[in-house]
């Protein structure tokens, strides 16, 4: 028990010594609270400041997407080599394991199906309160900035981040891109940019030409999608030329789980992201670990 005794003892004040001041590890979140930190720390790793995430949120408008016919069988084996998982709370709570310990994004906004032409009228689809109980390090809101549903998503957008903010959760802009909308630097330029300036602490976005200046007039950190299933080869040029033009990270999906070794392929992913690694470096990789499964 503690005794006014002990007091003599402190004298190590270390007073030639000024306060250390670190910067903050990602980008534009040097004043945020330190909940808030901390939940971003757990996605963003701290010794590069960039992400991996596992994207398996499309059910929410696709249904059983090729690849997640089977959540529990098909994610529950990757989880480990990701960073964070991106999910909706009704994937997780009957698919995943809680004991893969990983950062959660949680989509928290729901709406039309893709056999409605308009998707962009979608709405705040979890309460504040749920997301606590499932424990999200981020709230993951699409934004239809241009389309006939814009205002509303912006809304979300606001609404979302001001109930995160309440409990410490940073939220997640995502610029969803319809069929008739532009996909344009200027585009994307505008898109990241709103979503930074109403609040959001994350933005994911697709890659484009001059993708650099995107990055650059962003003050937030960029996330890039993943996008469609394309060649592993071509994904993996994708996600070096996303961190070589200013990303945060990446948030992959179909190039993962439609991928014929999906282990190999999010290795080969985080080892561009976070060590460095050249497309073909990552591709000899991912081509090791498929004959090692094989």
């Amino acid at each position: 028990m503690a005794d006014k005794d002990g007091m003599v003892l402190a004298k190590e004040y270390g007073l030639d010594c000024p306060p250390v001041k670190e910067a903050f590890h990602i980008k534009g979140m040097d004043h945020v609270d330190w909940g808030m930190k901390d939940r971003l720390s757990r996605i963003f790793r701290p010794d590069t400041g960039k992400t991996v995430m596992l994207a398996f949120d499309h059910g929410y408008i696709m249904g059983a997407t090729a690849g997640l016919e089977r959540l529990d069988l098909s994610i529950n084996p990757l989880a480990p080599y990701a960073d964070a998982l991106m999910a909706t709370r009704g994937a997780l709570r009957t698919c995943i394991q809680p004991n893969h310990n990983k950062p959660v994004i949680l989509r928290a906004t729901a709406g039309s199906t893709v056999l409605k032409d308009d998707m962009s009228w979608e709405v705040s689809g979890v309460d504040i309160d749920d997301a606590v109980r499932i424990n999200a390090s981020c709230l993951a809101v699409q934004a239809f900035v241009g389309a006939n549903g814009e205002c509303r998503s912006l809304e979300n957008i606001v609404r979302t981040v001001d109930s995160g903010a309440r409990y410490g959760i940073p939220t997640m802009g995502v610029t969803a891109v319809g069929k008739e909308m532009e996909r344009t630097p200027r585009y994307f330029m505008l898109a990241t940019r709103v979503l930074a300036e109403l609040g959001a602490h994350i933005v994911k976005t697709y890659y484009c030409d001059d993708f650099e200046k995107v990055t650059a007039a962003c003050p937030v950190p960029i996330v890039v999608a993943g996008g469609k299933k394309t060649s592993e080869m071509d994904a993996l040029h994708l996600t070096y030329k996303a961190i070589q033009d200013g990303a945060a990270g990446v948030d992959m999906g179909r190039n993962v789980f439609q991928s014929d070794c999906p282990v190999g392929m999010l290795r080969a992913i985080s080892a561009i992201v976070h060590d460095g690694l050249t497309p073909p470096q990552g591709f000899d990789l991912y081509q090791s670990v498929k004959s090692q499964l094989a």
